[in-house]
C-alpha cells in the first residue's frame, strides 16, 4: 500500500510512492483515507440557480417561536378534532362524505393563470365569514404566478 503525505515539493509527494498500480493516485487515497465526496450540493459548490431553482433561506431556518409550529398546523388539527367529534356524534360515515367532499372541491380550480379563491370549501369549512391574513396580504392582483397565460396552459396539460 502507498501512503501519500503532503509535501510542498510536488516531486517529493509524487516520489514516495514507487509501486504505483495502474489504478492511479487517486483511487491509492480512497482506498486508503477516506475522502468525501463533493458533489454538486457539496460542501464547496455554489447553489446549482438553473436546475435546483433559487435557494430558500427560510427552509433552513428553524421555528423563531414556539408557537409558530403549533400555528402552522392549526387548521390540520382543528379538522382533525371536528373529524374526530363528527364521528363520535354521527358515526363513521359523516367524516368519510366531508373528506370526499373536500377532495372533490379542492380538484375544482380555474385555469393556471387565474387566481382561485376556493370559496366552496371556505364554505364547506366554515371560513367564509373569517377574516384571516391571508384575505388581506393575498392580493392576487399581486401575484407572482403572473406569465403568458397560453405558456400556462400548455405547461399544466403537459405540451410543453
Amino acid at each position: 500500500l502507498c501512503t501519500v503525505t503532503w509535501s510542498p515539493r510536488k516531486e517529493a509527494a509524487a516520489g514516495d510512492c514507487a509501486k504505483m498500480n495502474t489504478r492511479g493516485l487517486g483511487s491509492q487515497l480512497k482506498d486508503s483515507i477516506s475522502v468525501p465526496d463533493f458533489s454538486a450540493s457539496g460542501t464547496f459548490e455554489s447553489h446549482d440557480v438553473i436546475h435546483r431553482g433559487f435557494p430558500h433561506v427560510k427552509s433552513e431556518l428553524f421555528p423563531v417561536h414556539p408557537l409558530e409550529l403549533s400555528e402552522q398546523n392549526f387548521s390540520l388539527t382543528q379538522d382533525k378534532m371536528n373529524f374526530s367529534t363528527l364521528r363520535n356524534i354521527q358515526g363513521l360515515h359523516a367524516p368519510l362524505k366531508l373528506q370526499m367532499e373536500f377532495k372533490a372541491l379542492k380538484q375544482v380550480q380555474r385555469l393556471p393563470f387565474l387566481h382561485s379563491s376556493n370559496l366552496a370549501l371556505d364554505v364547506l369549512k366554515g371560513n367564509d365569514d373569517c377574516i384571516g391574513f391571508e384575505d388581506i396580504l393575498g392580493d392576487p392582483a399581486q401575484s407572482e404566478r403572473m406569465a403568458e397565460p397560453h405558456m400556462m396552459v400548455e405547461h399544466k396539460l403537459g405540451l410543453l
